[in-house]
């Protein structure tokens, strides 16, 4: 496989899990992915934005959320997140500090 190629596979793949985290399961709670997997929706944004920076492009973390999100992070918000429960929010700590926390 040529690298254009991958990258565009790699591009579509991406593409198809933001639509699936944002449209087709936006009921999974960012903490409950990233208690899960290590990572959540503002990670991905970060991952966005760190990428843009590295090519020049000047964007923020708000900048980035809402490329990633396609609206901004209170409307995200407002619409989809609930509240987390106290063992939910110890289990966050301890996977911030394991997934992103001193992370290149």
């Amino acid at each position: 496989m040529d690298d254009q190629t991958r990258i565009e596979l790699e591009a579509a793949a991406f593409r198809r899990l933001r639509k699936h985290l944002m449209q087709d399961r936006p009921d999974v709670q960012n903490i409950d992915l990233m208690n899960m997997a290590g990572f959540c929706r503002n990670c991905l944004s970060r991952w966005y934005q760190e990428a843009a920076n590295e090519r020049g492009i000047t964007m923020n973390k708000d900048e980035g959320r809402e490329a990633f999100y396609g609206m901004t992070m209170d409307a995200w918000k407002a619409q989809h997140q609930t509240e987390a429960t106290g063992d939910k929010e110890e289990a966050f700590k301890t996977a911030f500090a394991e997934n992103v926390t001193n992370k290149d």
